[in-house]
């Protein structure tokens, strides 16, 4: 890719209103998720957020460490809750590509866990994405719609790690 991307700053005020858009979801919604699941790195603000405003505990899951079986522990902890019938709300900031999702969903199912007690919830969904998020603040058309987006818990990296990160996946900025 040529250029530098389009960094979009979402703004602090329009954080909380995905945060309340998502409270709000929830409230209206005859599933109630026991847990709150905040992905490491992009979704441990907004679970800890929506955790204070719904009251549902949360727990976190590192996955953005790459470090190999890191989370594989806390994965089989998941599968357990939910095959005993306990509901987990992943949370994370952006349903991109659908790799993350895709491969949290696939390693709770490989350990026994029940599909139907866990689901997800953005702040950001692709419309595109190759995963499913159950519940979004917004959704966006990676087709037509090429920012990259930067969180106010991200805004405080340097703009050239900002740009190094978002030319790591060029295709959802051509």
């Amino acid at each position: 890719m040529t250029g530098d991307p389009e960094l979009f700053y979402i703004p602090y005020p329009r954080f909380l209103d995905g945060v309340e858009a998502l409270a709000q979801r929830l409230d209206s919604d005859q599933w109630q998720p026991d847990f709150l699941v905040g992905i490491g790195r992009g979704g441990l603000v907004p679970a800890a957020y929506l955790s204070h405003r719904t009251g549902i505990a949360m727990l976190s899951v590192d996955h953005s460490s790459g470090e190999p079986g890191f989370a594989d522990e806390l994965l089989v902890k998941l599968a357990a809750k939910s095959k005993d019938g306990r509901r987990i709300l992943i949370v994370d900031d952006i349903n991109d590509s659908g790799t993350t999702i895709e491969h949290l969903r696939a390693k709770i199912a490989a350990h026994g866990g029940a599909a139907d007690e866990v689901k997800v919830a953005v702040l950001i969904n692709n419309a595109r994405s190759k995963a499913h998020a159950e519940y979004a603040a917004e959704t966006i058309d990676r087709e037509t719609d090429k920012r990259w987006f930067v969180f106010p818990w991200e805004a405080v990296a340097p703009r050239e790690t900002l740009a190094e990160e978002a030319q790591e996946v060029p295709e959802r900025l051509a």
